[in-house]
């Protein structure tokens, strides 16, 4: 019985060819393309970065690599896991889609180191259509409201920012200095909810700035690129 598990542990079974190797080299190279492709425009601005984007396509090139060397050899396959068990990445992910890329990457190696050129293939379209299509949608974009002012102006401000907005702005921060009588609000509104209250009262920023006792008014728009 030991004899037998040991035969089995060292014997390379369904060792691949010269022209299978290629074959899945190729293969993996034509798919890791369509990756490279989608990253590129599904991602725009700030958040697009072409050394990740090559990275992607070299992580499908090393997974089917890495396949092509294990095979169906359960003592290399073990070896191997044990050998990546020692690796960390500590590279910060910008974007939540990266790691959808990364997997996707790997997935595609793995299914042309095996040379299952189907399940690759169909799978790939499939992701690359779905990442094609809502690659573009991104979180509605934050806008700041920031207002300096005396604090006997405070209850004004508050009652003209909640008639322009309908209610719907959030309170995010209120400082009060009780010495010099000063005061600093920053409210948070959605870009739709600016254009929208813009649309029926004018300008945001001066129906404020006519409050008698306001300072200073500044709008600071927040989205994911900055954040990020």
């Amino acid at each position: 019985m030991k004899e037998f598990l040991y035969n089995n542990l060292i014997t390379t079974s369904g060792a691949l060819t010269l022209t299978d190797v290629i074959i899945n080299f190729l293969a993996a190279c034509i798919i890791s393309v369509l990756i490279y492709i989608s990253y590129k425009i599904s991602h725009s601005g700030a958040l697009y970065s072409q050394r990740f984007n090559v990275s992607l396509v070299m992580l499908t090139l090393v997974t089917t690599l890495v396949m092509n060397v294990i095979g169906n050899n359960i003592a290399l396959s073990l070896g191997m896991v044990g050998a990546l068990s020692i690796v960390r990445f500590r590279t910060a992910i910008k974007d939540p889609r990266d790691t959808a890329y990364i997997f996707w990457a790997i997935a595609v190696g793995v299914c042309c180191g095996v040379s299952d050129y189907l399940i690759a293939g169909i799978g790939t379209f499939i992701i690359f259509m779905f990442l094609i299509l809502f690659g573009f949608i991104k979180d509605n974009e934050r806008i700041l409201i920031i207002v300096r002012l005396d604090s006997a102006a405070l209850e004004a401000v508050e009652s003209k920012i909640d008639s322009m907005f309908e209610g719907k702005a959030v309170l995010r921060v209120q400082n009060h200095s009780v010495s010099e009588g000063k005061a600093e609000v920053i409210y948070e509104v959605s870009d739709l909810q600016l254009q929208k209250a813009e649309k029926m009262n004018g300008i945001c920023v001066k129906n404020i700035s006519d409050i008698s006792g306001v300072q200073a008014v500044n709008l600071v728009r927040q989205d994911d690129e900055i954040n990020q």
